[in-house]
């Protein structure tokens, strides 16, 4: 039986809930970017934003204002967003939707700073309410050095831009680092949470926009072949890995005195970690996902002996592909006597009943083998009738969960090699790719986080508490090794990390995955 339907304003009376054939559009509304000189504008917002308007996801009435220190007038920002889109646009670049989107681009010139420039902000998106019928909502979406976000908010509040005005809403999008310690990020929720509600502050992790992280929840919750086993009674261990292939870039002025672990652990692995090891929640509202996500994250328990259960290197100069690279070091914009770490480590405990005495290895790097990010479950060995000699080349059964760039996920088992005079068993593979099974391409992280901001939609946008407790995790770390006061140890550019990272994984008897 179909259950009632509330009838809201905001609700197609013909259209049923359960029905799957059509997409969810957002409403009226305009995005103010900030930021909009800087690589994510470009390289992923822009065209992210087109794309949800060439998908038809967006209103026909969508409305894009740019701000930034430049002397533009509307038409030199619609010139850059337009060439970002051409350029990397995943949807292909079509002129009459193109035409559509670029009615309702706006610019605002001025500096955080000016009250001026916040005023003149106020004033465009009122002009949009009435000429593009945005009805007053708008999405500020800050694209900018954390440093600035106070001095944003203090000024959008200021021009009366974050109270709506009757059903309206304002919502504010803020990019990943949130904070880069628990006092920072502590006071940085402080800052934001007196301008916004707390439900209208978004806290991007684009890692969680990606459809396979959010294929977690659906490989463990609607299957009952993995749930049984996804235990202490028969895992080993797991292993979270995100590896880069490329250096800083022209990121030396962030990432000097940020490092690996700020940068990649707090976040993503952390965030990877909850979503693997969390119980099944009442129901896949934000609000109970996100308990189950904070009680993961406040079971996570250190070893005693950071020493032996971390590690921390900087890659060296070596070859990536057929290209020499430089070392970080050497890198342009970065102190030679820098011990800020381009490759972490760590393994952690979490403190529950079914995970209790299984470790959960997290690791990180730059200039690292090839690019690649998973989760791989690995199994205890089993209890066989078979001879060490049949059972030589089998290895220990796992699921990977590969988030990028391929795609899907990957069981490893053992099975009987064929035609052989002795019982002889091998590790196989059994494999499930995004782009064989399914006939629609996955779109990009930013397009899914950007509609369900404008759908005002958040489960997996981690709130205020899972980012304390995630620098509760590793504030304890990075004190540790600011105490010891030596250089991260050196590794080789395309190699898999530091020795040390090997020596940690050597003292429980265990090998880092080969991806």
């Amino acid at each position: 039986m179909t259950p009632p339907v509330d009838i809201t304003k905001d609700h197609n009376p013909l259209r049923s809930p359960l029905d799957k054939r059509l997409p969810r559009i957002a409403g009226p509304c305009s995005v103010v970017l900030f930021g909009v000189t800087g690589d994510l504008a470009r390289k992923k917002l822009m065209p992210a934003i087109y794309d949800l308007f060439h998908r038809g996801l967006l209103p026909p009435g969508f409305s894009l204002v740019g701000f930034a220190r430049r002397d533009w007038e509307d038409q030199d920002f619609m010139q850059i967003v337009k060439d970002a889109v051409r350029e990397r646009a995943r949807t292909g670049f079509d002129e009459k939707v193109w035409t559509n989107l670029a009615d309702g681009i706006r610019f605002v010139p001025g500096t955080f700073d000016d009250p001026k420039a916040f005023e003149f902000l106020a004033t465009t998106l009122k002009e949009l309410e009435q000429t593009r019928g945005t009805e007053g909502n708008a999405a500020f979406y800050l694209s900018i050095p954390p440093g600035s976000f106070a001095q944003v908010c203090e000024q959008l509040k200021a021009a009366g831009l974050t109270e709506p005005k009757g059903d309206a809403w304002r919502r504010v999008v803020i990019e990943k680092p949130f904070g880069h310690d628990l006092e920072s990020a502590r006071e940085l929720n402080d800052i934001v949470e007196g301008v916004f509600p707390a439900d209208s502050i978004f806290r991007i992790d684009h890692y969680l926009g990606k459809e396979t992280v959010q294929n977690i929840l659906a490989f463990r919750f609607a299957n009952e072949m993995f749930e049984p086993i996804w235990n202490a009674n028969h895992v080993d261990h797991v292993q979270i890995t995100m590896a880069e292939d490329i250096g800083i870039g022209g990121r030396a002025g962030y990432y000097d005195g940020i490092g690996a672990a700020r940068d990649v652990i707090q976040n993503h692995l952390l965030q990877l970690l909850a979503l693997t090891a969390m119980e099944q929640p009442l129901s896949f509202d934000a609000k109970d996902l996100r308990a189950e996500k904070e009680k993961v994250l406040a079971a996570v328990k250190l070893p005693g002996d950071l020493a032996a259960a971390t590690a921390r290197g900087q890659y060296a100069e070596g070859w990536q592909g057929a290209e020499k690279v430089p070392g970080f070091l050497a890198e342009e914009g970065i102190d030679p006597q820098s011990q800020t770490e381009t490759y972490a480590a760590v393994k952690l405990g979490i403190n529950t009943r079914r995970w209790a005495g299984v470790p959960f290895y997290l690791r990180t790097g730059k200039r690292l083998g090839k690019r690649v990010t998973e989760i791989a479950v690995v199994f205890k060995n089993a209890a066989t009738p078979f001879d060490a000699n049949q059972t030589e080349e089998l290895g220990r059964n796992a699921v990977v969960i590969r988030v990028q760039p391929d795609e899907g996920v990957t069981m490893r088992f053992g099975s009987k090699v064929p035609g052989s005079n002795s019982f002889e068993v091998r590790d196989v593979t059994m494999d499930f790719g995004y782009g064989s099974a399914f006939t629609d391409s996955s779109p990009e992280a930013y397009e899914r986080l950007i509609l369900d901001v404008l759908l005002g939609d958040p489960p997996l946008f981690p709130r205020h508490e899972e980012v304390e407790l995630s620098w509760r995790i590793l504030d304890p770390i990075e004190q540790f090794w600011a105490e010891q006061e030596c250089q991260p140890e050196q590794y080789e550019s395309g190699t898999w990390g530091p020795r040390t990272s090997d020596d940690m994984m050597a003292r429980d008897g265990r090998v880092w995955r080969m991806p």
